[in-house]
């Protein structure tokens, strides 16, 4: 009797929780049996792993075999299991000579012919893998992606046997290096929006402060290429961040490419997304959208059709930057830690209050479309700004707006104030700290006071306009809050819909 234990991962929402994969080869009729609580992907390794065995050039053992996944307890899924399946075969058939096989950790699907094809979370498990002090094998693409872990040890692969033959050292691989310093982000050019000066004022204050904000508007004003200019406005990423988001990109189902290192995730899903889409979810949950703009930008284009449902699972996260999905057999929680950038439109057709006149809706009609946004979600956004057309002086002139990497430069200095002060950005700061950290008369207060009563502002809405205030001033390198930074706060709070 021969027996072989060798590691890899699972996946549990962000998590990637050590799994052993122990193969057992016993005497009697030949038998391939996995347990360990496996889903159907991972019973059908049987087939793969013996072909890819076989094709590979080794003896598969006509042996009862065993393979043993632990902890039990924890769901296994996908083809992740073939690579160290197959290893384990092998090392418990003697195919496989390796006194440090406790070294490595291993992932991958294989196909038929012993190839290794590219799987999900191998970011999120080579970050696992590297606290655990272990090197980790896995297909090429996948090992770009893992090497970004700049503290683990990573080897790629393009087969079982390319794998074999490192460890029977007959042939080394050598550690994946990715030069991170080669890789920039791409933003479109804040620069490409002409006029709208308004708008892009509130975009600074937002990129600055963290906030979120409403744009309200008519069709064709550029509310949707603001939107997407906001990542290219914003601070750079840390290395920290930068793994967050790379991380639970790597979950998702379009996967994470190494030319987005550091790029400021831009989410934008259509107004038709089930809420599942949104927060994440499923049998095994993984990332929503509001996830995968985790340290980047969710953009909600037509806010009104949304279902209303669908926008109320909004309000947790935009308080707690957490969402958590519990189903039956699983649960998952996931970082959504993004900005929240809306667009609509001021009625049904879009043109309410243009000169020209166009706008046919009844009151009702537009009193129905506004009333599909709910009072506590409106109440969330900390900035509603109007939008208006641009004149056909504004369309036709030659002069070039301001480029996103002055403004950049702006914001980040604005964010440093607010690091340096209190550890967060503006947006984040809670009851006491705001107060701390506020730096307001009580002139000042007494104004913000004012406008409470007169425009029947909520409790939310009063400390929102003060975070907002505090953005403006830093904007200004100004210590104190003045009377002019609280003006400015409040047109920013309301100046694109009543509430």
């Amino acid at each position: 009797m021969a027996l072989a234990v060798v590691s890899s991962r699972a996946l549990a929402g962000l998590q990637a929780p050590e799994v052993a994969v122990e193969v057992h080869l016993a005497n009697g009729l030949p038998q391939f049996t996995i347990v360990g609580l496996p889903d159907t992907e991972v019973k059908e390794s049987r087939d793969r792993v013996r072909a890819a065995i076989i094709n590979s050039g080794f003896e598969f053992p006509a042996r009862r075999i065993t393979v043993n996944l632990a902890p039990a307890d924890l769901p296994k899924d996908s083809g992740r299991f073939d690579l160290p399946i197959a290893i384990g075969i092998l090392a418990a058939a003697g195919q496989l000579q390796c006194p440090q096989l406790a070294d490595y950790e291993f992932a991958g699907e294989l196909a038929l012919s012993g190839q290794l094809r590219d799987i999900r979370g191998a970011l999120a498990m080579a970050c696992q893998t590297s606290r655990a002090g272990r090197m980790f094998f896995l297909p090429r693409n996948s090992a770009l992606e893992a090497s970004l872990v700049l503290s683990g040890k990573v080897y790629a692969a393009d087969s079982l046997l390319q794998v074999c033959a490192h460890l029977n050292g007959v042939q080394l691989c050598d550690p994946v290096l990715v030069n991170q310093n080669n890789i920039s982000p791409v933003y479109p050019d804040l620069a490409d929006v002409k006029g709208q000066l308004a708008a892009r004022y509130a975009l600074e204050v937002a990129a600055a402060g963290g906030h979120s904000l409403l744009l309200v508007g008519p069709p064709g004003t550029g509310k949707s290429m603001l939107a997407s200019r906001l990542p290219g406005i914003l601070p750079a990423m840390d290395d920290q961040q930068a793994l967050e988001t790379a991380a639970i990109q790597s979950l998702g189902s379009q996967g994470f490419h190494t030319a987005q290192w550091r790029q400021r995730p831009y989410r934008a899903p259509h107004h038709t997304a089930s809420a599942v889409a949104l927060v994440g979810g499923g049998s095994d949950p993984r990332p929503g959208e509001i996830s995968l703009a985790h340290h980047g930008v969710l953009f909600l284009d037509e806010l009104p059709e949304f279902e209303r449902k669908v926008l109320e699972v909004l309000r947790e996260p935009l308080e707690s930057q957490l969402i958590h999905i519990s189903r039956a057999a699983r649960q998952a929680t996931f970082p959504a830690d993004f900005q929240l950038i809306a667009a609509m439109n001021p009625c049904p057709c879009g043109y309410l209050g243009q000169p020209s006149g166009r706008c046919q809706c009844t009151p009702e009609q537009v009193a129905r479309y506004a009333g599909k946004l709910s009072g506590p979600l409106l109440d969330r956004i900390d900035m509603h700004v109007q939008v208006a057309n641009l004149s056909a002086q504004e369309l036709t002139s030659d002069q070039t707006a301001e480029a996103s990497h002055s403004i950049r430069q702006r914001v980040q200095s604005a964010r440093d104030r607010q690091l340096h002060r209190q550890g967060c950005c503006n947006a984040r700061l809670a009851g006491t700290e705001l107060d701390r950290h506020l730096h307001a008369s009580t002139e000042v207060l007494g104004l913000l006071a004012q406008a409470l009563d007169r425009l029947g502002l909520s409790a939310r809405s009063y400390h929102r306009i003060l975070r907002i205030a505090r953005t403006v001033a830093d904007m200004e390198g100004s210590v104190r809050l003045g009377r002019q930074h609280m003006l400015q706060a409040i047109q920013l709070r309301r100046s694109g819909l009543t509430l």
